[in-house]
This record gives C-alpha cells, structure tokens and sequence, in this order.
C-alpha cells in the first residue's frame, strides 16, 4: 500500500521528474519536514485527486503562482512540469496574458520572463 509521501513522489515524477529528488535534497539540512509536507500535501493529497488531469492542474498551478508574484522558483519547477505533461508554449503564454486585466503587467511580465528561460534551456 502505497503511503502518502509514496503517492506525493510519484505524482510529482509525473509533472517533473528531477523536482522530486531535488525538493527533498534542498530541504534535508534545513528543513526535512517542508518537504515532505509539500510531497505528501501538495502531490500526495491534492495532485492526485480526480477530476482535473495533470495539464489542468499545471496550468492553473502556474498561473496562480503568477498572481502571487515573487514565485521565480515554483514558476521555473511549475512551468518546466506543464511543459512536461504536455501544456505548449503557446497555452503557457496565453493562459500569463489572460491574467492581465485581473494582475496587471509587471506580474504577468515577470511570469513571462521566467517561461522565456524555461523555453530557452529547452531548446538547448
């Protein structure tokens, strides 16, 4: 029977396999509990449930992080992961400009910013 922590890591392996390993890693020496927490809850509880595939659930995870702002990391990760399962660049971009009337242009801008790297590394 698979725990929650098991689930949290195979759902999230799904949306970006590296993140997996490496949320763990760069929270072992600080904070062990962040991310089991974010495995268990975030992927294990939440990403799992049915009802939205995982390109739904990346699409509105990148865009909520856009709305907050100051998410530089989680866009890279989240913006990376929908690329993975299968959101284009062209739906990424367009999903930042439908938040403009309801954010304003320097948060969607800077979300914009961040998928231009992504797209960038990808191609290299």
């Amino acid at each position: 029977m698979n725990t929650r922590l098991d689930t949290g890591k195979e759902m999230l392996k799904q949306v970006n396999g590296q993140a997996a390993d490496d949320v763990m890693k760069s929270l072992r020496d600080i904070a062990p509990d962040v991310g089991k927490f974010i495995l268990e809850f975030a992927f294990g509880d939440i990403y799992s449930r049915s009802g939205l595939d995982l390109k739904q659930r990346e699409l509105v995870t990148i865009t909520s992080l856009l709305t907050q702002g100051d998410t530089e990391g989680q866009l890279k990760v989240h913006i990376q992961g929908s690329l993975h399962v299968g959101l284009t660049e062209k739906q990424i971009i367009e999903a930042f400009i439908q938040c403009l009337p309801y954010v304003g242009f320097p948060k969607v801008l800077n979300a914009i910013a961040v998928a231009k790297d992504i797209f960038a590394q990808n191609k290299n």
